[in-house]
């Protein structure tokens, strides 16, 4: 589904991307947390509630 990528806020590339920032998602903030993939921004992003996105990252970081 396409969003209207203006609403995001500051994409923000993983950190535990590699230097030339391809092959990773990003992250940015609407209401909610946006993510894409970096490597086809134009298919757009799917979006999580503050607290499911909340819950996920800090899940992967045990």
């Amino acid at each position: 589904m396409k969003h209207d990528e203006s609403a995001v806020s500051s994409w923000r590339i993983s950190g535990y991307s590699p230097d030339t920032g391809r092959s990773c998602v990003e992250v940015g903030w609407v209401q909610d947390a946006a993510v894409r993939d970096s490597t086809q921004r134009d298919l757009g992003y799917l979006t999580f509630e503050s607290q499911a996105w909340t819950s996920l990252t800090s899940a992967l970081k045990l």
